[in-house]
Formats: C-alpha cells, sequence, structure tokens
C-alpha cells in the first residue's frame, strides 16, 4: 500500500500530455507531473517517487528526494513565518508547516532547527515538531555497555551534545569526548559508554580498546596513501593538530601508530611515517630451530647439575634441642620401693 510522505514504488497506470498516473492503491491515481519523469518512462515501468500534498492540497508525486520522510527526525532551515507558524525549507516546491503549538520555542528565520516530521491524523497533511520529548521513549533506555547505535545528534549543552539513540532515547556526548566536527542534525554511529542509574545514556563517538585502533587504522593507511605514503604527523605532534587532522586522541594515534609498526605496514623514519605497501612477514630460519633447542637443552643440564649437587651434599643433622624435646616426650619409669635393698 503506498504511503503519504514516504519514498513508494509505484507502477506507471497511464502516461498522458501532462505527465503520468501512477497506482497509488487505495489513494487512488496518483499525478506524477512531465518535470519529474525518468527517461524513457513507460506504461507497466516501476517508478520511485515520493508522495506528498502539493500548494494546492491535491496529493501529487515527486522524484525528487526531500531532505526527510515521515518519522525521520531532521534539521531544517527556517524560510518563513507568518500568523500560521514557521515553515522550513525540505527540498520540495512546498514547505513544511511547524504549526505554533508544535514549537519547542519560538522559530526564527534562516535559523535552523531539529524536527519530527509527522502526519497529521486530523488534518491528514504533513506536518513538523520541534517538541521533540513526545515521540521519544518514556520508559528508562536498556542498552549494553558498548553497544553501537545510530544516533542523530541535537542541541548543544554545557556539557556536550544530545543525541537521539536510534529515534527512541536521549542520549549525551561530552564535550571532553568528541574530536570530530559535529552538527544539529548530523547521523553518525556512535557507543554506548555508561548506563546511568536514572535511565540515561552517556555516548561516545568512539569504540573503546582495541575497537577504537580496528577503527581508525584504516582511516591512517588511507591518509598515508592520499598523501605520498608519508605522514609528517607524528606521535609526538600536539594533540590539537591530530585531532584537528583525524579527528581522534592523541592517545588513540599513538596506539595505532603502534599497532601498524608492529605489523611491519609503517615504519618511522627522520621525516616521518612511512607507508609499507607490501610488508614482509617475519620468516624463521631453519638455522635457528636447533639453535633454540640447544639454548633449550643447555638450560635443562644446567638445572639438572645444580639438582644434582644439591643432592650431593651432606643433609644437615637434627638439631639437639628437637631430640631433647623427644626424649623429654618419653613416659618416665615409675620406681620400685618393693625392690629397694634393705640396708
Amino acid at each position: 500500500m503506498a504511503s503519504i510522505g514516504k519514498i513508494n514504488t509505484l507502477k506507471v497506470l497511464k502516461l498522458t500530455d501532462f505527465g503520468a498516473y501512477l497506482d497509488g492503491d487505495d489513494l487512488g491515481e496518483i499525478l506524477l507531473p512531465n518535470r519529474y519523469l525518468p527517461e524513457s518512462c513507460a506504461e507497466g515501468q516501476d517508478v520511485a517517487a515520493f508522495i506528498y500534498f502539493d500548494s494546492s492540497d491535491r496529493l501529487i508525486a515527486t522524484t525528487e528526494t526531500p531532505k526527510g520522510q515521515v518519522e525521520d527526525f531532521v534539521s531544517l532551515k527556517v524560510v518563513q513565518v507568518n500568523q500560521i507558524g514557521a515553515f522550513l525549507d525540505w527540498g520540495l516546491p512546498k514547505d513544511l508547516l511547524v504549526p505554533y503549538n508544535q514549537q519547542h520555542r519560538k522559530m526564527v528565520v534562516d535559523k535552523y532547527y531539529l524536527v519530527k516530521i509527522y502526519r497529521d491524523l486530523h488534518t491528514d497533511r504533513l506536518a513538523a515538531s520541534s517538541k521533540l520529548d513526545k515521540y521519544l521513549d518514556i520508559w528508562p533506555a536498556n542498552y549494553e555497555i558498548g553497544e553501537r547505535v545510530n544516533i542523530t545528534v541535537g542541541d548543544k549543552t554545557d556539557l556536550g551534545f544530545k543525541a537521539i539513540i536510534n529515534d527512541k532515547n536521549w542520549g549525551l556526548l561530552y564535550d571532553n569526548e568528541i574530536f570530530q566536527p559535529l552538527r544539529v542534525g548530523k547521523k553518525t554511529i556512535a557507543y554506548v559508554k555508561n548506563m546511568r542509574p536514572d535511565g540515561r545514556v552517556d555516548l561516545t563517538l568512539t569504540r573503546t580498546g582495541i575497537g577504537k585502533i580496528n577503527d581508525f587504522a584504516p582511516v591512517f593507511i588511507q591518509y598515508l596513501q592520499d598523501n605520498d605514503g608519508i605522514s609528517s604527523i607524528i606521535d609526538k605532534s600536539t594533540p590539537e593538530l591530530i585531532q584537528q587532522t583525524f579527528g581522534v586522541s592523541k592517545k588513540t594515534f599513538k596506539s595505532t601508530v603502534g599497532n601498524l609498526l608492529k605489523k611491519g605496514r609503517v615504519t618511522i623514519e627522520a621525516d616521518g611515517i612511512h607507508y609499507v605497501a607490501n610488508p614482509q612477514p617475519k620468516k624463521t630460519t631453519a638455522a635457528t630451530k636447533p639453535e633454540t633447542r640447544q639454548k633449550a637443552g643447555n638450560k635443562t643440564g644446567q638445572a639438572n647439575a645444580k639438582q644434582n649437587r644439591n643432592s650431593d651434599k651432606p643433609r644437615a643433622k637434627p638439631a639437639k634441642k628437637k631430640a631433647d624435646a623427644k626424649e623429654s616426650a618419653k613416659p618416665k619409669e615409675k620406681f620400685d620401693w618393693s625392690k629397694r635393698s634393705k640396708s
């Protein structure tokens, strides 16, 4: 079934002088104007088209891609404000309305706002709202530490940036852990860093531990390949320069370079870090194997000799005190007065 406010794959029913009519199922025939017709469009052909209401409130189709669809969280620019509300540019001829009762704060022309696109159940029209809390889950979030999530960056706060997690929950990115430029409405990948007792979620843009190195390694390799196989930025460079160039912390940079160095993927020279296109695996020559066994045998022989020398030493006699203690522990014989000799 075709959905209003969504991109649908619809079949061309017939071609006319002013466009093609698409099969909208329960919505009936929907006009796709000539200016949006794909080349060599024919009856029976499937077309991907976005369905919405035009300025005359007629259902119409377009092959243009809007900046957002129904249920999406997107950042859009205000192009007009009047007595009805604010109008947003969402990439289509008809601007998207944000009624005054759906504005978290009063909107201003030329400003960008993060909004939720929705379909009004009463009027059946498409609109947007900046009152985002009512579209998010009221229950405490339930994620695993380290879990990978999709986020939409929200407003700036004193601590960092708010972010919508998987279109369901609020999370927070802290300023001191952000090493890449962010803007409101940006969609990216993040990882759950901590689950607070109140159910709120702390996020990070990079994985922890070896995962962080694995993520940055291909980025750094690509940088080397794009710069004639050399990087003048090294582990002695400033954290600011590393962050500005690669979007990672100095700690992550040093750990990644060290890991690539062990694998033979890079070398460190006087003029910088060099890329190794075909690293040669380290080989163990046959001559070293007997030598290794010989060393092991020598160590074993030395240990046995030491044990034999210890066994040749006379055992220490038990201490006298212990012997006296044993004697005193024996029961004393009672004297028989009946056998005493008479004087």
